[in-house]
């Protein structure tokens, strides 16, 4: 690859390709993280989810006209509005802080001490990159400093999270980053090992391939803490 007389294009392969395209490409394909937090505009909730739904069923059918799709057949005149509602409503329903999951703590009565896990936590995302799924398992582990959750509301925070836009690294911190202030401790660990779609469905189409992701804090980040954690998850491999 060498760089042509204008920056604003490159030449690959004997053909002017413009740099623009180039770069975005490989943002994608390397899996770009800019943000621990997700990148949202201050004005994200000034719409309504009944007008947000409105606008996106009108750009998408716009974008089925485009590709040629015939909107009259009954099969598809009712998906322009079927996507924007799964959008809104469903997929990235986590990008609206009213959906965040409400939690109570209980005391540690019965003064558990040892770390709690709940392994095999099933989610459902969306690579920010090219908007195609991302199916894995979240595990998750804690010890108390004297508060417990519910063991439901651990699957409600991993989907919540889950649901918006999203990108593996920053899924996994925000989960862990979110359980510490929940459970005001720092011994806290998340493990998630996912499939992508973005890999398996496009691209370089490699079908077998997984991503593993971990955050440990506190306790999690001496050996023997972490080891145990990974023999409750049979998971033979070094972080």
């Amino acid at each position: 690859m060498k760089q042509s007389e204008t920056m604003s294009s490159i030449q690959l392969n004997g053909k002017n390709v413009d740099l623009t395209d180039v770069l975005i490409e490989e943002m994608g394909d390397n899996h770009i993280l800019t943000s621990v937090d997700t990148p949202l505009r201050e004005d994200a909730f000034v719409l309504s989810d009944d007008e947000k739904i409105k606008v996106i069923e009108k750009h998408f059918r716009a974008i089925m006209e485009i590709m040629g799709l015939d909107l009259t057949d009954d099969s598809l005149k009712g998906t322009p509005k079927r996507v924007a509602k799964m959008y809104i409503k469903e997929i990235f329903k986590g990008l609206n802080p009213d959906n965040k999951p409400k939690v109570t703590l209980f005391n540690n009565t019965y003064r558990y001490n040892q770390m709690l896990v709940e392994k095999n936590i099933s989610f459902y995302s969306n690579c920010e990159h090219h908007f195609v799924p991302i199916i894995g398992k979240a595990h998750v582990a804690y010890i108390s400093n004297g508060k417990v959750i519910g063991l439901s509301k651990l699957n409600r925070v991993v989907a919540y999270f889950a649901k918006r836009p999203q990108v593996q690294e920053r899924l996994t911190m925000q989960i862990g980053t979110e359980l510490q202030k929940i459970l005001s401790t720092n011994d806290v660990a998340v493990v998630i090992d996912a499939k992508h779609l973005c890999v398996a469905s496009r691209g370089v189409e490699d079908d077998t391939s997984t991503t593993i992701t971990s955050f440990y804090e506190g306790k999690f980040k001496e050996e023997a803490t972490r080891n145990e954690l990974l023999k409750y998850l049979e998971l033979n491999m070094k972080f």
